[in-house]
């Protein structure tokens, strides 16, 4: 028997190889990454980044120094999110209590859907959506943690629908009338993906104009929503929005939830992007009246900086709705007769089975920060988009498109060559090749990342987004010097 259970002795290279990884991730991803000193992305071609990587996958593994060496490859040549100039995405930072939290998730790797495999997490993840939810306004309600805000805006798509027809579950959408949905021409692209993945057809969701601020109008609301009943449709739901993605704009909920209570729709609130402006109190004003919202997503891996993935999808709801419309009751997994209390086996109120712990890395980050430290984030924010705001104004060929209520601030840069040709007839089109080389020259530098897009009648602009928290004001004036250089002689 000695002799078969040595053959089971433990290969000790693996921990040695984690060891040393975890050296690697600490030097190379968390130091150097967050190090303004650094570059923000080492820029390749996708051909010349094919021939320096390794991709291939062989019959036999390969030594433990190979493999280090390809995860200092993986390190070096990916976008470093966390750096402090790293503006491109609705994104940015690295929270280290946050990546412990990820890392424990990780190694731990059990699955969010009963108490029996995640007696910590079922616990916890209550805890964190109570916590949401009371910054919402509400006392009471439910919630689930989901795998983006796209997939929290689908469920809300999904509940919402069978609040309205709960044997729609059984008969499917066949069974229905034809239902529509509204939402406004600023909303997330979601949206629609959501109305086609449901069967409910984009032709179904219906775009509700919004003012030159980017904000859902609602008397074009309420018109529509008249129309669609007078062509035969049913309309269910509202998604409104707070914290646009472009402009980050907010929709005005308390005027809205008065033409939903009117004709009987859901009111769903897309906040992944806005809802963490809750968390301030000098700030929150801007998401009046989300408490009367069915529903709310909310995404703190944004402006809070929890790190990726971390959606709550949450409701108001106390009467079951989120489990009676998603449960199938398997009984290999949510036994009736298990030991103990089975309002903790939560995992039937999810489309999924297996189910991450997103729950970790924001409970962490918040035992660590509290309340007022993520208010601080949120405040310094905006804080820095008033300084880039006041300082574009001081120079020349910064023209910002709108004045940002939040941390979307949209601007154009007129290098000198464009300057005082406005009247001619193709500065615009010219105007608008102008952010794509932009951002060609800084990742290519490595100095910075800034998304741009066209916008409506706008041609191309771009959208500066600063939530990173580790981001000071020097950072802000390397930005607006390094736009400056990288245009001088365009």
């Amino acid at each position: 028997m000695a002799g078969v259970n040595s053959s089971f002795q433990k290969d000790d290279r693996g921990d040695t190889f984690l060891k040393q990884a975890l050296g690697i991730l600490m030097q190379d991803a968390v130091m150097s990454g967050t190090d303004r000193n650094q570059k923000v992305c080492e820029w390749m071609e996708p051909e010349e980044l094919r021939k320096m990587l390794d991709l291939s996958l062989r019959s036999n593994g390969e030594s433990q120094e190979v493999l280090l060496g390809y995860c200092r490859d993986i390190i070096r040549f990916s976008v470093k999110t966390g750096h402090p100039r790293f503006f491109n995405q609705l994104f940015s930072g690295l929270d280290q209590h946050a990546l412990t939290g990820r890392i424990l998730t990780e190694t731990l790797n059990t699955s969010q859907y009963t108490y029996e495999v995640a007696p910590v997490f079922v616990l916890m993840e209550e805890e964190v959506l109570r916590t949401l939810r009371h910054f919402i306004g509400w006392r009471t309600g439910d919630g689930i943690f989901c795998p983006g805000g796209s997939l929290s805006n689908m469920y809300a798509m999904n509940v919402a629908r069978f609040h309205h027809f709960p044997y729609c579950k059984e008969k499917g959408q066949g069974a229905l009338p034809r239902l529509a949905l509204f939402t406004s021409e600023e909303s997330h692209y979601s949206v629609k993906k959501g109305a086609a993945f449901l069967g409910i057809g984009t032709d179904n969701v219906i775009l509700v104009r919004t003012d030159d601020r980017g904000k859902m109008i609602p008397e074009d609301l309420e018109d529509k929503i008249e129309k669609t009943k007078s062509e035969g449709a049913v309309p269910f739901l509202l998604s409104a929005t707070c914290g646009t993605t472009v402009l980050g704009a907010f929709d005005p909920i308390q005027d809205l939830a008065d033409v939903c209570e009117r004709h009987g729709l859901w009111l769903h609130v897309d906040a992944a992007w806005g809802g963490s402006a809750l968390l301030s109190r000098k700030h929150r004003h801007l998401l009046n009246g989300i408490e009367r919202a069915n529903s709310v997503t909310w995404n703190p891996h944004k402006m809070l900086g929890v790190g990726l993935q971390c959606s709550a999808f949450l409701l108001q709801d106390t009467t079951g709705l989120l489990e009676r419309c998603h449960a199938a009751n398997a009984t290999y997994l949510f036994q009736t007769d298990k030991f103990y209390n089975l309002k903790y086996d939560t995992g039937d109120k999810s489309i999924q089975c297996g189910r991450r712990v997103d729950c970790l890395k924001l409970w962490l980050m918040w035992k660590a920060l509290g309340s007022e430290g993520l208010e601080r984030r949120v405040d310094g924010a905006l804080e820095h988009t008033r300084y880039l705001v006041d300082e574009m104004k001081k120079r020349k060929g910064f023209i910002v498109i709108v004045e940002p209520e939040f941390v979307n601030l949209c601007f154009w840069y007129v290098p000198p060559s464009l300057r005082g040709q406005q009247a001619s007839p193709d500065f615009w089109e010219r105007l608008g090749k102008v952010a794509p080389i932009l951002k060609e020259k800084m990742m290519k530098k490595g100095s910075m990342m800034l998304g741009y897009q066209p916008h409506k009648n706008h041609v191309n602009f771009f959208r500066q987004i600063v939530v990173n928290p580790e981001t000071t004001t020097e950072d802000l004036d390397f930005f607006l010097d390094e736009i400056e250089r990288l245009g001088e002689n365009l």
